[in-house]
């Protein structure tokens, strides 16, 4: 019941977004199309000092947009808000390390070729003994809704014996770690590197705690926009060859 409440407000949150349903038109006619992203994914999308929303995936649309000349609004919603408004046709596309798997594909997610591959991983408080699975038997660990990592987390509870205490957002979820509340959180690693690196949180990442990894991939969920995934696959497939997706990634991770 809670779940669908929740759900029902992020769609009317959605619906009353500054744009009135997907792709729109300037005043000179040109397509204009609506990615929606998350708000704090660092160091895929998030503010920075400045203000600035940034991040690799901010950068590798960008040079995808140059690259095919296509127009875009993106649009920073937050995970839920932003999925929720690619199904119901307010948003084009989702960018947003949205990993690649069959369960989103199973309900119309339609990926673009995946431009990052990540892994999961367990994070535990800076002075926490934790340092193998085992360790977690009988404590909490928290997931952010909806994401690969709490399918990570999911998938080894039983076999370790740990409760899941699921957030809405990263955020929530670090801080639920730092105060105490949980042994321990799953996020994409390199995310979860870049937090701890810049914003100096009191987490580390043991080792030997990862997934194999999968893709982070561009989704549509309406075949009406193959357009904008074939563009963003002939864009993603240039900028790899001349050397500006590498110096991107190199930007944000070296």
């Amino acid at each position: 019941m809670k779940k669908t409440l929740l759900f029902a407000l992020i769609l009317l949150l959605v619906a009353g977004i500054c744009f009135a349903g997907g792709n729109k038109e300037k005043a000179s006619g040109e397509k204009v199309w609506i990615v929606a992203t998350d708000t704090v994914f660092r160091p895929f999308e998030y503010t920075n000092e400045k203000n600035e929303f940034v991040g690799i995936d901010v950068d590798i649309l960008a040079a995808v947009a140059a690259d095919q000349g296509f127009k875009y609004d993106l649009q920073s919603l937050g995970w839920d808000a932003g999925i929720a408004a690619v199904q119901v046709g307010q948003a084009d596309a989702l960018i947003a390390g949205a990993t690649i798997k069959q369960e989103r594909i199973d309900k119309g997610w339609i990926f673009s070729e995946g431009y990052f591959l990540a892994t999961q991983t367990f994070v535990v408080g800076k002075d926490s003994k934790i340092s193998k699975f085992e360790d977690l038997k009988g404590k909490n660990v928290a997931v952010k809704n909806g994401t690969a990592g709490a399918d990570f987390a999911k998938s080894l509870q039983s076999k370790y014996g740990y409760k899941i205490t699921v957030f809405d957002d990263s955020p929530a979820m670090y801080n639920d770690v730092i105060l105490g509340n949980s042994a321990a959180c799953v996020e994409d690693t390199p995310i979860m590197a870049a937090n701890i690196k810049d914003a100096g949180l009191k987490l580390r990442i043991p080792e030997g705690m990862e997934s194999e990894g999968a893709p982070y991939g561009f989704a549509i969920m309406n075949k009406a926009n193959q357009e904008l995934l074939d563009m963003f696959n002939a864009g993603l497939k240039n900028i790899k060859a001349n050397g500006k997706y590498q110096a991107i990634l190199d930007k944000y991770l070296k």
